[in-house]
C-alpha cells in the first residue's frame, strides 16, 4: 500500500485529495465493521419483544438482555481490550480475527431456544463489534491521504447508517414470520460478517504502525507511547475532548436509536408500521447528508469545519427542544428526526472519528477511540434504564435532557475544536509536542 501523501512529518501539510480505488476498498471493507455494529443492535431492538414472548422473559431479564450487547456494555468491553490490542499487536492482527466471533456470536442469537444461549450471542456479538470499530477506523486513518481523511471515514458513517436501514426493512418485511423473520435477519449479519472477513484476508498491515512499532522497538523506554502516557498532558486533554463531544452526543443518538420505535408505539403517535418506517427514514437522512454534505467538506479549513460542527449542533438542539413545547404528534417526530439526523451528520460520530484518528499518535490512536467509544456505550446503558420511565412522566422531559446533552456537546465541540483539518498525523502530532501539547482550538492559541 502507498500512502498518496506529499510531504515529511514536519512539513507535510499538503497533500493530493485522490483516493485511489484501492483505497475506497479498503475504506469499504474497514467500514464494514460500523454496519455490523449498528446493524445488530437495531436487530436486537427489533427482536426484543419476540425473543421475550417465546423464551418467556421478564422485563428485568430484557432490560440486562440489552444491557450486556451490542449497545452498551458488551461493545464497550470489547473496546477497551480490541483497540487496546490493536495497538499493540497491529491492526492486522484483530480485524483477521474478530468477525469470526462475531460471526458466532450471531449464530447463536439466530438458532437461541434458550436465555443462556441469547445472552451469550447477543454479549460475544457485542465483545466483538466494539473491538473492531477502533481498530478498523485507526486503519483507516493511517492510509487516508491528509485531505480525504474526513471524506473515507465520512464513508465509515454511511456504512452505520445503511445497517439498519437494510435490517429494519427485512424486519418489516419478514414480519409476519414472527420470531422465525427475526432469526432470518441475524442470518443475513452472519452471511455478511462472513463475507467481509474473507474479503478482508486481504488487507495488509497500516505501514503507519508498523513504521511506528518499529521505532518504538529501537527507541529508549522514555520516549515510547505508554498506556499512562494516554492519560496526561496533551493526550488527556484531547481524551477529555473527544470524549465529552462523543458521550454527550451519543446519549441523544442512543435514544433516538434504541427507542424513537418505543415511543411512538407506547405513546400513542403511530403503530409498529410508521414506528420502523419513521426510524428507517431517519437513518435514510442520515445517509444522504453524509454523502453529500459531510464527506464533501469535512476536509475544508479549520473554519468550514467549526461551522459545519455548529450548524449541526443547534439543528440537534432544536429537535429535541421540539418535545418541550409542541405536543407528541407524527408531523412533530418527524420534524425531529429530520433535524436531528441532518444535525447528527455534521456534528456527530462522523466528526469524532476524525479527530480520534487525528489527536492520537499511532501507538495509542486504537487505545484512545477504544476508551472513548467504551465510555460511551457504559454511559448510554446505564441511561436506558431510565429512559422508559422518563418517557411515561412525559416525553418533554426526555426532550429537554437530550437538547441539554446536545447544548454540551456542541458548545465544547465548537469552542474547543483543533486546527488538524489538511494534515498529515505526522505532523499534527509534531505540532502538538512542539506546542506543549495543549488540545486547543486556533481562537485559543491566538487570543481570541
Amino acid at each position: 500500500m502507498v500512502l498518496r501523501t506529499v510531504g515529511t512529518a514536519t512539513g507535510g501539510a499538503t497533500a493530493r485529495e485522490e483516493v485511489s480505488p484501492q483505497q475506497w476498498r479498503w475504506s469499504v471493507l474497514a467500514g464494514m465493521a460500523s454496519y455490523l455494529d449498528a446493524g445488530s443492535i437495531v436487530a436486537l431492538g427489533a427482536g426484543l419483544a419476540l425473543f421475550q414472548s417465546s423464551l418467556e422473559l421478564t422485563s428485568t431479564v430484557v432490560g440486562a438482555l440489552a444491557a450486556i450487547g451490542p449497545n452498551a456494555i458488551g461493545c464497550a468491553i470489547g473496546a477497551f481490550i480490541g483497540g487496546r490490542l490493536g495497538d499493540r499487536l497491529g491492526r492486522k492482527r484483530i480485524y483477521k480475527y474478530d468477525l469470526l466471533v462475531y460471526a458466532a456470536g450471531v449464530l447463536c442469537v439466530a438458532l437461541s431456544v434458550e436465555p443462556v444461549t441469547l445472552f451469550a450471542g447477543v454479549f460475544v456479538i457485542g465483545v466483538a463489534v466494539g473491538a473492531d470499530v477502533p481498530t478498523s477506523l485507526a486503519l483507516v486513518g493511517e492510509f487516508s491521504p491528509p485531505k480525504a481523511r474526513g471524506r473515507l471515514l465520512g464513508f465509515t458513517q454511511v456504512a452505520w447508517s445503511l445497517g439498519p436501514v437494510v435490517v429494519l426493512v427485512l424486519a418489516l418485511a419478514l414480519a409476519p414470520l414472527g420470531l422465525l423473520g427475526i432469526r432470518i435477519v441475524f442470518f443475513h449479519l452472519l452471511a455478511v460478517a462472513l463475507v467481509t472477513w474473507a474479503l478482508r484476508q486481504g488487507l495488509t498491515e497500516s505501514p503507519r504502525w508498523q513504521a511506528a512499532s518499529a521505532a518504538a522497538a529501537s527507541a529508549p523506554a522514555a520516549a515510547r507511547h505508554a498506556l499512562r502516557d494516554l492519560f496526561s498532558g496533551a493526550h488527556l486533554r484531547a481524551l477529555l475532548w473527544t470524549g465529552t463531544i462523543y458521550v454527550f452526543w451519543g446519549l441523544a443518538a442512543g435514544t433516538a436509536g434504541i427507542f424513537t420505535p418505543y415511543f411512538v408505539r407506547t405513546l400513542g403517535a403511530g403503530g409498529q408500521a410508521a414506528s420502523v418506517a419513521l426510524s428507517c427514514g431517519g437513518f435514510v437522512v442520515s445517509i444522504v447528508v453524509t454523502v453529500l454534505v459531510f464527506m464533501r467538506h469535512a476536509d475544508g479549513s479549520y473554519a468550514t469545519r467549526r461551522v459545519l460542527w455548529g450548524v449541526g449542533a443547534v439543528l440537534q438542539i432544536v429537535a429535541y427542544g421540539l418535545f418541550v413545547v409542541l405536543p407528541f404528534t407524527i408531523p412533530v417526530i418527524v420534524l425531529n428526526i429530520v433535524l436531528f439526523s441532518t444535525g447528527g451528520a455534521l456534528a456527530g460520530e462522523a466528526f469524532y472519528k476524525v479527530f480520534s484518528q487525528e489527536l492520537f499518535p499511532t501507538l495509542l490512536r486504537g487505545t484512545a477511540q477504544g476508551f472513548t467509544f467504551g465510555v460511551a456505550r457504559m454511559v448510554l446503558g446505564v441511561w436506558s434504564f431510565f429512559v422508559p420511565a422518563l418517557a411515561q412522566a412525559g416525553v418533554a422531559a426526555v426532550g429537554a435532557l437530550l437538547s441539554l446533552f446536545l447544548l454540551v456537546s456542541g458548545v465544547v465541540g465548537v469552542l474547543f475544536m483543533p486546527d488538524t483539518s489538511g494534515k498529515t498525523l505526522e505532523l499534527i502530532e509534531a505540532e502538538r509536542a512542539g506546542a506543549g501539547g495543549g488540545v486547543r482550538a486556533r481562537g485559543a492559541r491566538e487570543g481570541a
